[in-house]
């Protein structure tokens, strides 16, 4: 570790930020802020009223994650797939590689082993922040929500900005899909509030908006288009909806101004633009419509993730 300079923190640059933390951490120091979520390159712990900044050297990459050398996971659609140690013992695989220009992330996170996940009380630094529960189950709370709950598949929630919360428990190999802005964005340790908090306030304001949980069991079967409630809880910034396509059946997409980001749970469609490129998509697989209207033509029954984003 050699020491750099910073104007309002001291600052100290690694080759391998997770040991470094953990020795801190051994030594006394707690954990304040880690970014980004998904690859940890810079952290800030605290001791005795004396803060540190550990920032990963330049020229370093994460350990286990090389941007410059072939996934081991292979490719989709030509895009790299590869799954990243990110925060609290999660993997990550990203869906939208080039980000938006750093607009936006879409990440699919899994949890491989069942059991308590070793989080903490926290919240993030972001304009716009969803949950989909694609597998499993996960047991998560948050500030002013009453007791913990399970996340199960087809649940979503929307995360506003700086609610606290924390993730309690996985099955195994649950998986998520996570969709944030900006793409890169502080998690800040929350040291006081402690979980679940005494007042429940659903509908409480966070910056504009309000906690979201859709559960899918409560939607009547059969419904084509699955609303999420998510563009009420944002105030029209974002959206989430799930949609369900009969085998050789076409779905419109309007997005009058936004880009929509799709992800197909389970099946397999093509989409066409309005200027007639198409491409296909199995599960697993997502990519970003633009403004305009996109045709979605399912090859089998199909379900498909739609968030329309900020």
């Amino acid at each position: 570790m050699e020491e750099g300079d910073g104007s309002e923190l001291k600052t100290l640059h690694c080759s391998n930020l997770t040991k470094e933390i953990d020795a801190l951490l051994d030594d006394g120091y707690r954990l304040d802020m880690i970014m980004p979520a998904d690859d940890p390159r810079e952290t800030i712990l605290s001791k005795d009223g004396e803060s540190l900044r550990l920032v990963l050297s330049p020229g370093v990459l994460s350990p286990g994650f090389s941007r410059q050398t072939p996934p081991e996971g292979g490719t989709q659609n030509g895009r790299p797939q590869n799954w990243i140690a990110g925060r609290a013992g999660m993997e990550y695989r990203d869906l939208i590689p080039d980000r938006l220009g750093g607009r936006v992330i879409a990440s699919h996170i899994r949890i491989t082993q069942g059991g308590v996940v070793p989080d903490y009380v926290h919240y993030h630094k972001i304009r716009f922040q969803m949950i989909y529960c694609k597998s499993g189950s996960i047991r998560v709370v948050y500030e002013d929500q009453g007791a913990p709950f399970v996340l199960e598949a087809g649940d979503c929630v929307l995360q506003p900005p700086e609610i606290r919360h924390r993730v309690l428990e996985s099955s195994a190999g649950a998986e998520v899909i996570e969709v944030s802005s900006p793409a890169e964005h502080e998690t800040w340790v929350e040291h006081e509030i402690k979980l679940p908090t005494v007042d429940v306030k659903p509908d409480r304001d966070f910056s504009g908006q309000r906690f979201v949980r859709h559960v899918a069991k409560d939607v009547s079967d059969g419904v084509s288009i699955r609303e999420t409630g998510i563009g009420a809880g944002t105030n029209g910034l974002a959206d989430v909806n799930v949609i369900s396509i009969c085998a050789d059946r076409i779905h419109t997409i309007r997005a009058a101004s936004s880009e929509i980001f799709i992800f197909v749970l389970r099946g397999a469609i093509a989409v066409e633009n309005m200027s007639r490129d198409r491409l296909s998509l199995s599960a697993e697989e997502g990519l970003v419509l633009p403004s305009g209207d996109s045709s979605l033509v399912a090859s089998m029954d199909s379900e498909i993730l739609c968030v329309t984003l900020p």
